[in-house]
């Protein structure tokens, strides 16, 4: 298979120069080489997407999925995986999206661990509603929402996700397309809840990012331990979200892990009930609505 198979006929709607092309280059590089590599089945990949500008990538993927409401990325994923466990179930949300309503989720998919990943859009504003701010924007930022300033310090995802027991945490870089598509590859091919942060700042609503970013980011050195929960919150917190220090922005791996999936402990997903032909008697059901 080769990555443009992936693709389809739908206009692509993102500005000109967004960083979220990247991301869907490297979602497609991804997936094909996994299917290629007889990983996955792409007929068994389930996509769920929020509202947001990363929602879009839903058009621009021939895949089965579901577009959802503001912030439901993760129940939907947690809905289908238990549905039908043979499913690869992949979500992709923003900042907001994700930080903001649906912060609960998150919170909760990283305790229960079932075998699912997901992908953040991180560009530290709501862009698609005109850039607003929302929980990873950093402490002081102006727009039209905090003519004052952005008055909280934004909150560290990737710590969040460690704290709460996420076992596969990255962070990737959507202008660094081929360092991400690993990063995906290894994310999808975990056995638990799976979550990159990926750094994709916005041209209009946030454009003093990428400057700073493209200076700053750098890889984790292959001597970090990547089971060392200390080590891992360590380098997580090298960078706050904020621009007022010149700080490094490390990307890869931070930390990977195994514990039991959620999934293992519900018993009547051991056999494929989700596969039985039942023949349900419609009629004597709905008799009684009559």
């Amino acid at each position: 298979m080769k990555p443009e198979e992936l693709g389809t006929k739908e206009e692509n709607t993102w500005c000109p120069g967004c960083p979220n092309f990247g991301i869907l280059n490297s979602a497609k590089e991804a997936l094909s080489e996994l299917a290629n590599e007889e990983k996955l089945s792409v007929k068994n990949i389930a996509l769920v997407t929020g509202i947001g500008c990363h929602g879009k990538i839903y058009d621009y993927l021939d895949l089965n999925g579901f577009n959802g409401l503001h912030g439901r990325v993760l129940p939907v994923c947690l809905g289908m995986k238990l549905g039908n466990p043979n499913l690869t179930v992949i979500g992709f949300g923003g900042d907001g999206d994700t930080f903001d309503e649906g912060v609960s989720h998150f919170v909760h998919a990283c305790r229960y661990n079932a075998d699912i990943t997901m992908m953040v859009h991180t560009n530290q504003v709501f862009a698609l509603t005109t850039g607003q701010a929302n929980a990873v924007t950093e402490k002081g930022f102006v727009d039209g929402s905090t003519p004052l300033g952005q008055g909280e310090n934004p909150i560290n995802s990737l710590v969040l996700a460690l704290e709460m027991g996420a076992t596969f945490v990255a962070r990737g870089y959507a202008l660094q397309g081929p360092h991400l598509k690993i990063l995906m590859k290894k994310a999808i091919a975990h056995k638990g809840f799976s979550f990159i942060d990926i750094l994709q700042p916005c041209i209009v609503y946030h454009k003093h990012a990428m400057p700073y970013l493209n200076k700053n980011v750098y890889k984790i050195a292959e001597t970090h331990n990547i089971s060392d929960f200390n080590q891992a919150l360590a380098k997580a917190r090298e960078w706050d979200y904020s621009y007022e220090k010149d700080s490094p922005v490390p990307v890869g791996v931070f930390y990977q892990t195994s514990r039991p999936i959620f999934e293992s402990q519900w018993p009547q997903l051991k056999t494929p009930w989700h596969t039985i032909d039942k023949k349900t008697a419609w009629s004597k059901i709905t008799r009684e609505f009559l």
